[in-house]
């Protein structure tokens, strides 16, 4: 299942949101982000305007500002985040 068209269930479970502390951990390496609510700072990623929200299988992933987070369609837990490969 492939669906551009349909991001509608991922922001409506927005408050779902969520990963375990090493995914946090993994998270703020990945991006550089510090001492910073990984979750928060997903969130705020994926409700931004700008981002790119595509379902590929059992995952939904956001490309916004220079990286791409992935989520579980099911658990809505954040498996990782990272910069988008130049």
């Amino acid at each position: 299942m492939n669906s551009t068209d349909n991001k509608q269930p991922l922001l409506d479970n927005i408050s779902k949101i969520h990963t375990t502390p090493m995914g946090a951990d993994r998270i703020r390496k990945n991006l550089s982000l510090g001492d910073v609510d990984a979750v928060e700072w997903c969130k705020s990623r994926i409700l931004d305007a700008a981002a790119s929200i595509v379902r590929q299988g059992k995952n939904w992933y956001v490309t916004v500002d220079g990286c791409v987070i992935t989520v579980n369609a099911s658990s809505y837990t954040i498996i990782t985040a990272h910069p988008l490969a130049m």
